[in-house]
């Protein structure tokens, strides 16, 4: 029997979830009968927040449980990489995506939402249709509009919540017996604590129910209002409201021209600049941060220091959504208020804002590409994931703008070294750059180097011959235009093609020019991973201390600029040489070091061949059983991740591994500790390789911080101090007397002086460095 941790992604939720009891038993009896089951029902009425409850109350009955947000997605091409990535499926080989994700799914109990498919039906009801054939286990919540319309599809209308009726008395159970009633009451006395039900507003409070219609949005954008307003009045506010909006749109359904008066008249409320903030922000797709508000939304009368007033005036009404990803603040606005921001802009203002938002990113995307091989490769790796869906839409907007597409191709060209290889969306790059290429067919040197990248994704899936046609493009052309960079791209391709090929002799040669070219350049990144193909040229040529030269020199260069991601790489290679040599302390040393940045890359391989290569040292020194269980859990990372392909060097150092420990524990036992392995989340088997508990690692990592002398000012520790004791950043804002905007900017300056991702890692060290205090003489 499996002992896993559920795994999966469902997010906490920031408000309390009311009723919704009837509606929770039908979802899980429907469960039982069908493997798909649709929530439909318009905009506002609570289908997401339905969905994620339900899936949260079943999670106890699968071994994962997914949300996949498609708000964000406007290009049903994407669809299936988009799931995969988010259950963390590898993209190495040329296996279709579809394939491979139906091949892990079929292994496992999961449990996948599909949330917001209806601008994406058909790829949606596509994807799900081949998923439930092909995975028996797979279970998929999806919310829709409309339902998508397959075999085996059991719709469930999600209806408004039930409010009470115009001739029935309130009494003090009325909040128990009606929903809508309950949700307006939790919410009132959030915004106003000593709000209650009386006999002097439940006549008013059962109306509003009943005008809002049991609508969970229109509920929670009207409770907003009582910060200002008395139950009454907003009452008598709405009833003006409805009859006015209701005559001027007879063609939408009742419900649909509720939700539309109250978002209207919640828009009418706002100040010109908060409408102009609120239309603007509707070309988001996803969430967004502060930085990306300032330099897309500003100007033309808004100014660029009232930004986070605005922002913050939206939130205060509930018209945006707060978030904190990686220790960073983040907004989104829900798609019914997104869409009613989006009718509010013309057409060459939309037009003006993509072009300001794809200049923004591209901004971006240089200035990752430029500090990628450093100190900040963690971070950009994690900032660019969280900035995916935008940067989609700056790549759609190339290709739909006419003359942009030269643009398009330069922003799909610089991903493909700080994001697609990274996080191994190879068949999501190759999509852009394909596309990017048909649109933008000029001889530039841009184009050289994008072959050349999509001839990298081709080679890591297994792509050889597609591989070579692409370099082979890219060679000529930048030969053609003299473009010494992009000659060095395509030897260094061309030469990890002959490795793959075993034709070391001609990658020796490719490989040293791709080295010169690449040295000459400064681009050390590509230099580096020349410097350790050609070892494994050489190495195979017979020149062994060559090899350790060039590996050793890789290795340094990538200490040297701390740079992670390829340093892990080396460190596996560099640790293997080190066994082999016999000295085993500083291979396990090495292997250790590389799995952290595994761990900190969320890369899968990388955990799978540092686990592997220490359960081969471990049987060397004859921890039998130890060995057994890393490779266990090397194995099982390696299936849920999706990899289904061996590492080829040194498979055997594995195999006779494999076959010494079945011979000295005999099959049952090997079988049994593989087991025992296999049945360890990553988390807790990244920690055994470590030689540590789940949590030790971490507290070592916080205390020897605490014992440093803190690189804080005075202002800096005042402020993490208050988020050590709880307080959100308004309240810490409110504290000192300060603008939120600078504490927001403090306690992001305290992250990146300790190297921190989260404000609990920020008490912790406080707590730390306190005990420490007291326990000095």
């Amino acid at each position: 029997m499996r002992h896993m941790q559920r795994i999966g992604n469902l997010p906490a939720d920031l408000t309390s979830f009311v009723g919704r009891k009837r509606e929770l038993a039908e979802i899980k009896q429907l469960l039982t009968v069908s493997r798909l089951v649709t929530l439909t029902g318009p905009g506002g009425v609570g289908k997401t927040r339905l969905a994620l409850r339900a899936a949260s109350e079943e999670h106890r009955a699968f071994d994962a449980v997914w949300l996949v947000d498609l708000t964000g997605l406007d290009d049903p091409e994407v669809v299936v990489e988009t799931v995969a990535a988010t259950i963390g499926l590898r993209d190495e080989s040329t296996t279709r995506p579809l394939d491979r994700l139906s091949l892990l799914l079929s292994s496992q109990r999961t449990l996948l939402v599909l949330d917001n498919c209806e601008h994406l039906s058909d790829a949606c009801a596509g994807l799900a249709d081949c998923l439930l054939r092909t995975a028996s286990e797979l279970r998929i919540i999806a919310t829709s509009r409309q339902s998508l319309g397959i075999p085996g599809e059991r719709g469930m209308p999600v209806a408004p919540l039930a409010v009470p009726g115009p001739d029935q008395p309130l009494t003090a159970k009325a909040p128990e017996l009606y929903d809508g009633l309950a949700l307006f009451m939790e919410r009132a006395v959030a915004v106003l604590p000593e709000f209650s039900l009386n006999q002097d507003n439940q006549a008013a409070v059962a109306e509003l129910c009943r005008r809002l219609e049991g609508i969970p949005l229109a509920i929670e954008l009207a409770a907003v209002r009582l910060r200002a307003l008395s139950v009454n009045t907003l009452v008598e506010h709405l009833n003006d409201r409805y009859r006015f909006l209701t005559r001027g749109s007879r063609t939408a359904a009742p419900r649909q021209r509720t939700l539309h008066a109250l978002v209207d008249w919640s828009f009418q409320l706002l100040s010109p600049s908060e409408q102009t903030l609120w239309s603007r922000l509707s070309i988001f797709q996803g969430d967004f941060d502060l930085e990306t508000v300032e330099s897309v939304c500003t100007g033309g009368g808004i100014e660029r220091q009232d930004a986070l007033d605005l922002v913050d005036a939206l939130l205060d009404k509930s018209l945006l959504q707060r978030e904190e990803h990686e220790g960073q603040v983040r907004y989104r606005m829900l798609e019914t208020l997104r869409e009613f921001g989006r009718l509010r802009l013309g057409a060459d203002e939309r037009r003006s804002l993509l072009r300001r938002h794809r200049n923004r990113y591209r901004l971006l995307v240089d200035q990752a590409a430029a500090e990628w091989f450093g100190p900040q490769q963690v971070s950009w790796f994690t900032r660019l994931r969280l900035e995916r869906a935008h940067l989609r839409a700056a790549m759609e907007f190339c290709l739909q703008e006419p003359g942009e597409a030269e643009t398009g191709l330069h922003i799909a060209t610089s991903l493909y070294e700080t994001h697609w290889k990274p996080n191994a969306f190879y068949s999501e790059g190759r999509h852009w750059l394909d596309r990017m290429l048909e649109a933008a067919p000029g001889p530039t040197a841009t184009r050289a180097e994008a072959l050349c990248a999509e001839a990298d994704a081709a080679l890591t899936q297994g792509d050889i011959a597609a591989a070579e046609l692409l370099v082979e493009e890219g060679r000529v052309l930048a030969r053609e235009l003299d473009h010494s960079q992009a000659m060095g791209l395509a030897s260094l391709i061309s030469g990890m093609a002959a490795n793959i090929r075993g034709d070391y002799g001609r990658a020796a040669v490719l490989l040293e020019d791709a080295a010169t070219r690449n040295a000459a350049a400064g681009n050390t990144f590509r230099l580096v991973c020349a410097l350790l193909s050609l070892g494994t040229a050489a190495h195979y040529l017979g020149d062994r201390r060559r090899a350790a030269e060039l590996i050793e020199r890789s290795l340094a260069l990538s200490e040297a600029h701390g740079e992670s991601w390829i340093r892990s790489w080396v460190l596996i290679i560099v640790a293997v040489g080190a066994w082999q040599n016999g000295d085993n302390a500083r291979a396990i040393s090495l292997l250790r070091e590389s799995l952290v940045v595994g761990r900190d890359f969320d890369d899968r391989l990388i955990i799978t061949i540092g686990m592997r290569a220490l359960g081969w040292i471990l049987a060397s020194e004859g921890h039998l059983i130890g060995a057994a269980r890393m490779l266990g859990a090397a194995d099982e990372v390696r299936r849920t991740a999706g990899i289904f392909t061996r590492w080829s060097q040194h498979t055997e150092f594995h195999e006779q591994c494999v076959a010494t420990l079945r011979e000295k524990l005999g099959d049952e036992a090997f079988a049994g500790a593989v087991r025992q392995g296999g049945g360890l989340t990553v988390e807790n088997a990244t920690a055994e390789a470590l030689g540590i508990g789940p949590d030790a690692e971490k507290k070592a990592e916080e205390k020897k911080a605490a014992e440093k002398p803190s690189p804080l000012t005075r202002r800096e520790h005042e402020v993490a101090e208050l988020v050590a004791r709880g307080l959100g950043n308004k309240e810490i804002s409110s504290a000192l007397v300060i603008a939120q905007r600078t504490t927001e900017s403090h306690v992001k300056h305290i992250l990146t002086k300790l190297g921190f991702r989260s404000r609990t890692q920020i008490a912790a060290w406080m707590t730390a460095r306190k005990a420490a205090e007291q326990a000095r003489p």
